[in-house]
């Protein structure tokens, strides 16, 4: 009488994971190999004939669906202890070289590329490469960042981060904000446009037709934005746009701004006009910390969809691109919503702060402490 091979039963959840596994372009070919030998084996079929039509022993079908019925699915991906290939460098090399990574620079040079480590450990460069992706090592990248030295940072992040929370009743958030200096770009040649298999081309240089100054005010509530382009970016310009948020939000309802510290928006003329207009209240994010006016996040969408990838032969022509975003972006806004928590920044800003502490100026290594006699 022939023996029968254990069932395997398994849940819909459990076939779904083996099916994304085995076809999967990231998965190894004996995994995968693994996962179509258990989806057969829960289809019903014996041993003999799986391993029939995987091209495989019987041993190792038989292999399989017992260790899928002994530790689940997950065992498709665990090697057994002893087998798999060798590592080729001991860990104390392989620890060398991460320690190089990062302690040590070539001589002449910011950082090391895979090449130049492969040379000075005496390693290939597919073993440097293999060792900084296991660590997520990342010599040739970097990120900038800035800390706020305002006095009365904290105050003035308590103010700002408030506001987005908690916006007063009865009462707007207008962020506020100027882009100066936006140019009209043309490109000195056509360029090609999308298609299959190919993305739009430009030529790198370009020929220059003059700038504009957009002064834009984003509302908290609903993601509108009021805009007017300038030629200038002076006192004379932000108070005619002071008017204008004035015409567009007529009564006497509040207007709480969210401003940056430009010497534009601190000039006697600006503060004489906001003592006459009591309703405008001011509020000035710290220095250095721009990402905290969300207008800036509408700056970087008008410049990605609108102007980066457009030639503009004039400065009416620019005008009329921000203007034509400007009436799309307010067709459907979409507001920008605030979730950061005050205590949540503060930690880590402090922990940004100790970090820097602990450098030594003009050196990118922590202080080393000294050891006690």
């Amino acid at each position: 009488m022939a023996r029968t091979s254990p069932s395997v039963e398994l849940s819909a959840a459990d076939q779904t994971r083996l099916q994304q596994w085995q076809s999967a372009h990231g998965t190894p070919q004996q995994v995968a190999l693994r996962c179509r030998l258990v989806l057969a084996a829960a289809a019903g079929q014996q041993d003999l004939a799986i391993a029939s039509a995987c091209g495989v022993n019987r041993h190792t079908a038989a292999l399989w669906r017992r260790r899928v019925l002994e530790a689940g699915i997950d065992a498709v991906w665990e090697t057994q202890a002893g087998r798999g290939r060798k590592p080729q460098y001991g860990l104390s090399q392989r620890d060398a070289l991460i320690a190089a990574t990062l302690q040590t620079k070539p001589k002449g040079m910011t950082h090391w590329s895979c090449r130049l480590m492969a040379k000075a450990q005496g390693v290939s460069k597919n073993t440097v490469n293999r060792l900084w992706q296991l660590h997520n090592l990342k010599p040739h990248l970097s990120r900038t960042f800035k800390l706020s030295r305002d006095s009365k940072f904290v105050e003035k992040l308590t103010d700002v981060v408030g506001l987005y929370l908690n916006p007063p009743q009865k009462a707007l958030v207008l962020c506020v904000d100027e882009k100066s200096q936006i140019q009209a770009l043309d490109r000195t040649q056509p360029g090609l446009p999308l298609k299959k298999g190919r993305c739009g081309t430009m030529t790198h240089d370009y020929k220059r037709h003059g700038t504009t100054t957009l002064f834009a005010a984003l509302s908290l509530l609903d993601g509108k934005v009021i805009g007017q382009c300038q030629a200038r970016h002076r006192h004379q310009e932000f108070l005619k746009f002071l008017r204008r948020l004035d015409r567009e939000f007529p009564g006497e309802q509040q207007l709480h701004l969210v401003l940056d510290n430009y010497g534009t928006h601190k000039t006697p003329q600006v503060q004489a006009w906001l003592r006459t207009h009591r309703r405008f209240v001011p509020h000035f994010i710290p220095t250095s910390s721009s990402w905290l006016n969300l207008v800036e996040r509408w700056f970087g969408e008008l410049t990605e969809k609108a102007i980066r990838c457009s030639a503009f032969v004039s400065v009416p022509e620019l005008v009329q691109a921000i203007e034509t975003f400007l009436a799309a972006w307010n067709a459907n806004p979409q507001p920008f919503v605030w979730t950061a928590k005050l205590e949540d920044i503060l930690r880590k800003i402090e922990r940004a702060r100790a970090k820097l502490e602990a450098i030594q100026p003009g050196c990118t290594q922590p202080r080393r402490q000294k050891r006690e006699e």
